[in-house]
């Protein structure tokens, strides 16, 4: 085994094995993860993406391809891969890995992540998303370097910028969002686009997922100090401005911001609303005004009153069952259990249990 894994199996692991008893998935792994200390929010996010299918999928065959290519330079990437291998390959049907080694790059790569503070599970997921893109960016390049015939690989082409690579990523989790900007004068539509791995969401106290993105998607309008630049009037003008999703993403992950700097305290508080998020979604806010089916597939949730403390656990669906990772343990839950992580209906609840990051998959997102 590789050096810094260390394996159990664990009472919730039999109990697991008890619950499936014939209905264990034929060839899957339910493995908890060891903390070191604070790593709970790295554990709830590998979980995540370990159960969303296709990135999984490419993640193990870009392993089987390195591993071929002989040894490679150890990174971030060949970390995850080599974890997810891991657990993959286990003779055992569940148990506990130690995520040694992945965790000791993280902390190399990111001093964010260094020492014993509390951490931020979407800041985390952005960096781990983010890092994992640059790397693969820069793999093609090496090997057109190694043969270079048609002049430099630096991603540039006679001074003009090459296309940015599309990474099997980008495939999973980038999506197009557009900027649309009505001149008022003139009625001229400026539109730009950006693309995202991610969407963070404003949350209202009693809202819902769908509510969250209508107000995402809200006209604002733009004047007094705020006017736009029309190049159509070549001067600034009262104009109204909204943000449409112009190619939704395979997987559309959406953060619930639900950290919030408040001014008078001068300090972050966690809002603990109730934001009801549906195990069906609908994308109506397109551009091209087709609804945009998603399954509910995971669920990383903050445990705790606020934002320097706490805790992070997961729901992940996996084969028609849910299961609830808690760093080592696992275990099955009710599909009834996730309303319990919508949040609290009143500003003092007991209940500190919230649903932070979600993931959602298309149905054409290889099936579970």
């Amino acid at each position: 085994m590789v050096d810094g894994v260390t394996l159990t199996m664990g009472v919730a692991g039999s109990k697991l094995e008890k619950a499936l008893g014939d209905h264990f998935p034929e060839g899957e792994r339910y493995f908890g993860l060891e903390n070191f200390g604070n790593t709970c929010y790295c554990n709830s996010v590998l979980q995540a993406l370990y159960f969303c299918v296709p990135f999984r999928k490419q993640l193990l065959e870009y392993y089987t391809s390195n591993k071929s290519q002989g040894e490679a330079d150890e990174n971030l990437l060949t970390c995850l891969a080599e974890l997810f291998s891991q657990v993959s390959s286990q003779k055992k049907k569940t148990g506990v890995i130690a995520p040694k080694r992945f965790v000791q790059r993280v902390r190399k790569e990111n001093e964010v992540f260094r020492g014993y503070m509390h951490q931020d599970a979407h800041e985390f997921l952005n960096f781990l998303l983010n890092q994992l893109v640059d790397i693969l960016e820069k793999e093609p390049h090496k090997v057109t370097s190694e043969n270079a015939v048609n002049g430099p690989s630096n991603g540039h082409v006679n001074g003009v910028a090459k296309e940015p690579l599309v990474t099997w990523v980008h495939k999973n989790f980038q999506g197009i969002l557009t900027n649309e900007t009505r001149c008022l004068r003139c009625e001229t539509v400026t539109a730009r686009d950006e693309t995202f791995l991610d969407l963070s969401l404003d949350i209202e106290q009693n809202s819902s997922i769908s509510s969250c993105l209508k107000n995402f998607s809200s006209t604002e309008t733009l004047n007094a100090e705020d006017k736009f630049f029309c190049d159509k009037c070549c001067s600034l003008q009262e104009a109204q401005k909204r943000m449409k999703i112009k190619k939704p993403p395979r997987i559309l992950v959406i953060h619930l911001k639900r950290f919030k700097f408040m001014e008078q305290l001068n300090r972050h508080k966690k809002l603990s609303y109730r934001v009801v998020f549906p195990l069906e979604l609908k994308l109506s806010n397109t551009v091209e005004n087709a609804d945009s089916e998603y399954s509910l597939f995971a669920v990383v949730v903050h445990v705790g009153s606020g934002p320097n403390h706490g805790h992070y656990v997961s729901l992940v669906k996996s084969h028609n069952h849910w299961l609830f990772f808690d760093d080592e343990n696992v275990e099955m839950v009710d599909e009834s259990a996730i309303q319990t992580f919508f949040g609290s209906a009143q500003e003092y609840s007991s209940n500190t249990d919230h649903g932070y990051i979600l993931f959602y998959e298309s149905p054409d997102a290889d099936d579970k």
